[in-house]
């Protein structure tokens, strides 16, 4: 057996089996006898519990420190204020607002109050959680429902994972920044696809992003023999080794449905995943000693972020259109091929693609694009060597570790990693020199296009990039801007998945959000987090059981949790082969021709309608 290695399993998209590899693999690694621990870094629907089994033996809060304002010490100067960079503090002519949820936990605003009238306070946003499922050591982390920001208990986990044994990383999916913090600090990492057009589009983009990183890696082909060849002939052109090939197993499904693993269901699988992580090893020894430098976030010259597109304020009378939010726990679950239905049926609708990180609909779409814009939602700090000193004030400041020491000719200065800036400013604040400058950074593009089934509004978050929350907020709003100009009644929205920030800019405000889960026991997990969210914001809710006869004493208990909680279910879905042959055509379930899902698509659309009336 190969010496320990940390590997990342991650994958473009949820839904592909990336849990199923992770669980499975360090199952398989534990019973050859090696020591191996899980570590499940996807802490907004962490699902690696259900197959583990674990038990937990300790858990501890994750914080971040956060400002509290002494108002008898604080004369209002407003230095605080203008030294916190993503508005959570608020000075106002007789008081101070602080917006807790909004910091950061970068400490700027105490170093910038000249009367000491700051002081930081914990805020947990989640837990981290160990115990021991048979010979393999467990960790995961979960953040609080109705938290925006992932990276501090991603942080928090990988801090508890051993550095003298096999870790295996069940990273979030997607190229957002939660899936940088899970996957960087890795040797090697595997990508989980399925041979479809939405599982190619994925996957190009995650390789996108492991290539930014520098990182060696490889690919799981997951589902082999439905969809077409497109993942094969992309790897096989782009020199990416696939090494594991996962048959379309109904035995593994069903398995995975009851919360069991597939090692236990196909043993013959077990082999095959030790000798996956054989071939992980070769690729991490072969890999080069140097790592490239990351990529850094392109900044853009010219105007500040508010004078973007993007930022223009939209002023007038609220308007009385109707919209639908199609969301899931997790990605995977169908949610795309419903919107893309729910399109092509409705009589004058426009729609928004919200899943920024790893967008899909436009694969069903063909959208013709009209007119495009950048996206900035943030800022990167900039070193001027020429300037720099090399003293490591900076440094000592940034909380992130987002700040090194580069010696070049003999001389020191300091270096940005731009993917782990927060573009906070503190070090901008602190350089005695001034060396250091904010720039607005490109984080992404979105789009205004015609389809087949009327306008669309969508986007593409940059790899490696934070912010998606902002970019979210965007799309639906300008969406709602050409609805109204077109004449729309209805916007349909394709949601992000999971329960964090960027779910929370798909949901707030809608006239319903549509809850799209499998009867898994991964999937009754997640609808029970997305509903928990969704009853925060105080959103109509509805629920679709898609897949709903692969396990009808599952989807049986989906329903009663759904009764429960007051939430209607709306729809329930069979599974069809034609959802897929549909996909590889690009087109909707329902202008594929007859069949079973399209024929609950239409009585769920019915169903819908009525509940957003």
């Amino acid at each position: 057996m190969s010496m320990p290695i940390r590997i990342a399993v991650a994958s473009g998209k949820g839904g592909t089996g990336k849990t199923t590899v992770a669980t499975n693999l360090a199952s398989a690694l534990a019973r050859a006898g090696m020591r191996v621990a899980y570590v499940d870094c996807d802490v907004e629907e962490p699902n690696g519990h259900i197959f583990l089994r674990p038990a937990l033996q300790r858990s501890r809060d994750v914080s971040i420190p956060v400002p509290e304002i002494d108002e008898t010490l604080c004369n209002l100067c407003g230095a605080c204020g203008k030294a916190c960079r993503h508005s959570a503090i608020l000075v106002l002519p007789k008081k101070v607002l602080t917006f807790p949820k909004l910091c950061h936990g970068c400490g700027g605003c105490t170093l910038a109050c000249p009367e000491g009238a700051i002081r930081e306070v914990p805020r947990v946003t989640g837990l981290v959680e160990e115990g021991a499922a048979g010979d393999v050591m467990f960790l995961q982390g979960r953040l609080n429902i109705g938290e925006a920001m992932a990276p501090p208990v991603i942080r928090a986990v990988l801090s508890s994972a051993p550095g003298d044994c096999a870790v295996v990383i069940d990273a979030p999916p997607g190229t957002s920044c939660p899936v940088i913090e899970s996957v960087k600090s890795a040797d090697v990492v595997l990508l989980v696809t399925e041979p479809t057009p939405f599982g190619l589009n994925d996957l190009s983009l995650a390789v996108e992003m492991v290539r930014a990183l520098g990182l060696p890696f490889g690919v799981v082909i997951n589902r082999a023999g439905i969809g077409d060849s497109g993942v094969r002939e992309y790897c096989a052109a782009e020199g990416i080794p696939v090494l594991l090939e996962v048959e379309n197993d109904r035995e593994i499904a069903r398995a995975y449905s009851r919360g069991e693993l597939a090692i236990t269901a196909t043993p013959e699988l077990e082999p095959r995943l030790l000798e996956l992580y054989e071939a992980l090893g070769a690729l991490v020894r072969s890999s080069k000693a140097g790592r490239p430098a990351a990529t850094a976030a392109p900044s853009v010259d010219g105007p500040e972020p508010d004078r973007f597109p993007s930022e223009v304020l939209r002023l007038g009378p609220p308007s009385d259109l109707r919209e639908i939010v199609v969301i899931s726990g997790k990605g995977g679950t169908g949610k795309t091929s419903l919107v893309a239905s729910f399109f092509a049926l409705a009589d004058s609708a426009a729609v928004a693609d919200c899943d920024v990180d790893a967008a899909d609909l436009h694969l069903v779409l063909s959208p013709t694009v009209r007119r495009r814009w950048p996206f900035s939602g943030g800022s990167t700090a900039v070193i001027d060597p020429a300037s720099c000193t090399g003293c490591g004030v900076c440094a000592d400041h940034c909380r992130f570790g987002a700040i090194r020491v580069r010696c070049e000719g003999g001389a020191s200065s300091m270096a940005i990693d731009p993917i782990s800036c927060e573009g906070c400013g503190v070090c901008v604040d602190m350089c005695p020199p001034q060396a250091i400058a904010l720039r607005p950074a490109l984080n992404g593009e979105w789009f205004v296009s015609d389809t087949r089934y009327g306008p669309m509004v969508h986007a593409r978050l940059g790899i490696a990039q934070e912010n998606s929350g902002k970019l979210v907020s965007l799309v639906r709003r300008e969406t709602r801007a050409v609805a109204d100009a077109k004449g729309c009644g209805v916007v349909i929205s394709d949601g992000s998945p999971g329960v964090g920030c960027p779910v929370i800019a798909s949901i707030t405000g809608a006239r319903l959000v549509l809850v799209v889960t499998e009867p898994t026991l991964s999937g009754l997990h997640d609808f029970m987090r997305v509903a928990e969210l969704c009853r925060q914001f105080n959103v109509t809710t509805g629920v679709c059981i898609n897949k709903s006869d692969i396990n009808p004493e599952v989807s049986g208990r989906i329903e009663a949790a759904a009764a429960a909680l007051g939430i209607a279910v709306l729809g329930r879905v069979r599974y069809d082969d034609a959802v897929t042959r549909a996909q590889v055509k690009g087109m909707a379930v329902v202008e594929a021709g007859d069949s079973l899902a399209a024929t609950d698509i239409r009585i769920l659309w019915e169903h819908v309608k009525h509940a957003a009336s």
